[in-house]
């Protein structure tokens, strides 16, 4: 019996089917519920089923092998990105691909259902953050708040390439001026991870703080948003490097 959950532990030589019952993801669930499964062990009950030789835990592992084991690193990648590691076809791919943009969509929902505050960089950066940082592409982002803080309106206003974006500052402050804004803070994220403004980044900064003061709107702050290549969820905040 040891033997067979040392060989389940490796999740190799045998299948999901021949493993003691307490090892098997699925009945795990049932047994000890959800809380008591590894990232693998959920992704593997993802992908249902492995290929000759390697079980369906095997695989989520190699999966998190490729992100040294972070969740948002998987969230980053495309369908073809995880089609290549062997055995894993269209279907378990987007299956993956499904559950990850759900666990995103519950974050916006729980935002919905209360009313939300931006009264610091730290707080700018937990209401965008989510929205842009595993995404590979580059994405632009507004918030306007009320007179207390409260957020009244959030929104991408541009996406861009890899390396860039294109923004608008006449719709960014119209709807600044449409909704009665009192504050205005904007992110946006670099793919890269490297948080290292550019030129055109702080010429943009410059300009929306200009049409800030001009329109006596208050400028929270603008964020770089990103995975840095150690895997930590970090920002650059242009307000706190005093170049406001």
């Amino acid at each position: 019996m040891e033997e067979k959950k040392g060989a389940a532990a490796a999740g190799k030589h045998l299948p999901i089917s021949e493993w003691d019952k307490e090892d098997r993801p699925r009945e795990k669930m049932v047994l000890n519920g959800k809380k008591s499964l590894s990232n693998s062990e959920l992704l593997a009950i993802l992908l249902r089923t492995g290929v000759k030789g390697t079980s369906a835990l095997a695989m989520a592992q190699q999966l998190l092998q490729r992100t040294d084991g972070r969740l948002s690193g998987l969230a980053r990648m495309e369908v073809t990105d995880l089609q290549s590691i062997g055995g894993l076809g269209m279907a378990k791919a987007t299956a993956v691909m499904a559950a990850l943009e759900l666990g995103n969509r519950m974050l916006d929902e729980n935002e919905a259902d209360k009313s939300e505050y931006v009264r610091n960089v730290r707080e700018l950066f937990k209401s965008i953050s989510h929205k842009i940082i595993d995404l590979p592409h580059e994405e632009f982002w507004m918030v306007l708040t009320s007179a207390r803080n409260r957020v009244i309106w959030k929104q991408c206003i541009g996406s861009g390439g890899i390396t860039q974006t294109t923004v608008d500052l006449r719709l960014m402050f119209r709807a600044a001026v449409e909704h009665g804004a009192v504050a205005m803070g904007v992110a946006h994220n670099h793919p890269s991870g490297d948080l290292t403004p550019s030129k055109s980044d702080k010429d943009l900064t410059q300009r929306i703080t200009n049409a800030c003061n001009t329109l006596g709107i208050k400028f929270l702050d603008h964020l770089i948003i990103g995975i840095t290549p150690e895997g930590k969820r970090e920002y650059y905040s242009f307000y706190e490097s005093q170049t406001l």
